[in-house]
């Protein structure tokens, strides 16, 4: 970055969250109406900086090697963001009944906004594109670490492959792979002379990857600003609240830091788009299906999303989720051998009884079996969105799909609770959104061609 900038230094993750915290109440505070849920909902966000900060400290000393209190230190990161979800979760499933939902316009002007955001932007994907691999990303949770070293030597003995289900948990194992695929012609045919000792392909391999998760991270974030102002301007009939939203994304630690995770921004970005693109069911059908084969977490929306759809588009959203989940199977056959595709789509559906050894994040502290019971009220309440709330419109949309993302952090077993990305940009659509009683599927979905068809023919 100090190659564009003149002494450009970055400001570090604690900083950074002072700053943030400060410039969010500067713009959104509402001094006039102090006793407000928007500034209520300005709080809760912001504390969810400490529970990631003492998370990203705790990670990156011990891969280092460093404090013996470390752990501790991770336990209380994870406890605090364990308490903040559940408050986010609370506030998203009470959301549905606030019918009052007065306009707070922020404290700046549509084209101060518009400004700010842009230069936020411009600022992190520079970081993405300058910065380097954390320690944290070269060193993660030791449980993690050595289950993939136990692993690895296993597989080397008996010439087998690693079962990503156990390292990486649920999901779509190409999801790494596939990125690489796509920049490895270009590096190749860019570099002067092909690698010839291990040692050059590995460190190849290494510069592949991360101008991989560069690129993906970099198109992810701009699909979800465009995606929540878009959202903002054509579905809330507000285009200030759409940059109003877009700005709080990008001002909040979590984004400073995370940003160049694809992990992170890639299922949020398909998850954005499925909302802005709501009145078409086949496209929103197709991204929540490319979501839940990628992460596996959102297969939990189907009940919601199809509940919502049942007056009208519910066969055109299930048909494009069945697209998108056999273009990921079709893809997952032809790439991987035989061998190997029952255990990858095993890994993809998540199959499997829930571990309890070998996991991360809060679970690494607590007993793991009292996973099982929080996975069977979770499953209660997705399926429960097929009867209740019995009238969705857009806005339970949005809030329930963030409610269940949400909800998936306290059973994820890979670092629960840091996938903030997941449910943020909706959270925040959840707080600037107006009253969308009237924005229904019945009457913001047009009919399909067959329906039209049948209407014609009796009429």
């Amino acid at each position: 970055m100090s190659d564009i900038l003149f002494q450009y230094e970055r400001v570090n993750p604690t900083s950074w969250a002072y700053l943030s915290s400060l410039l969010l109440l500067a713009l959104f505070f509402k001094f006039n109406r102090v006793f407000s849920v928007r500034n209520v909902d300005l709080f809760i966000l912001i504390s969810l900086a400490p529970g990631l900060l003492l998370v990203l400290y705790s990670y990156e000393q011990e891969g280092l090697g460093g404090d013996v209190n470390v752990l501790d230190i991770q336990k209380l990161g994870f406890q605090w963001l364990f308490a903040v979800s559940g408050i986010l979760m609370l506030r998203l499933l009470i959301d549905p009944a606030m019918v009052r939902r007065p306009l707070l316009d922020p404290n700046l002007n549509a084209a101060g906004l518009a400004f700010l955001g842009s230069s936020l932007l411009f600022f992190l994907m520079a970081n993405v594109v300058t910065g380097r691999p954390s320690p944290a990303a070269m060193s993660p949770a030791l449980p993690a670490a050595e289950l993939k070293a136990e692993t690895a030597k296993i597989d080397s003995d008996a010439n087998q492959t690693i079962d990503t289900f156990d390292t990486e948990g649920p999901g779509y194992w190409l999801l790494y792979l596939l990125p690489r695929i796509s920049t490895q012609t270009v590096i190749d045919q860019s570099s002067e002379a092909p690698p010839e000792t291990a040692a050059e392909r590995l460190q190849q391999q290494q510069v592949v990857g991360t101008v991989t998760a560069r690129v993906v991270a970099i198109i992810s974030q701009v699909m979800i600003v465009a995606g929540v102002v878009l959202i903002g301007a054509w579905h809330f009939d507000n285009l200030v609240a759409g940059i109003a939203a877009a700005v709080m994304y990008l001002l909040l630690p979590y984004t400073a830091r995370w940003c160049g995770d694809p992990q992170h921004c890639l299922p949020a970005s398909l998850l954005v788009w499925a909302v802005v693109m709501y009145r078409r069911p086949l496209v929103a059908g197709l991204l929540i299906g490319l979501a839940s084969g990628t992460i596996y977490y959102p297969i939990f929306l189907l009940s919601l999303w199809c509940s919502f759809y049942w007056d009208r588009g519910v066969k055109r959203f299930s048909l494009g989720v069945s697209i998108a989940i056999l273009a990921l199977i079709i893809t997952m056959a032809v790439t991987a051998g035989p061998d190997r595709f029952l255990g990858h789509l095993r890994q993809m559906l998540g199959i499997r009884w829930p571990r309890v050894d070998h996991l991360q994040g809060i679970w690494r502290f607590w007993e793991p079996v009292y996973r099982i019971p929080i996975i069977i009220g979770f499953s209660a309440l997705a399926i429960s969105f097929v009867a209740w709330p019995s009238r969705k419109n857009l806005g339970v949309l949005i809030s329930c799909t963030a409610a269940l993302m949400v909800g998936a952090q306290f059973w994820q077993p890979h670092e629960g609770g840091m996938y903030v990305a997941w449910y943020l940009p909706l959270l925040l659509l959840t707080i600037f959104r107006p009253n969308l009683e009237d924005r229904i599927a019945a009457t913001m979905v047009s009919e399909s061609w067959w329906e039209q068809r049948k209407r014609r023919a009796a009429a």
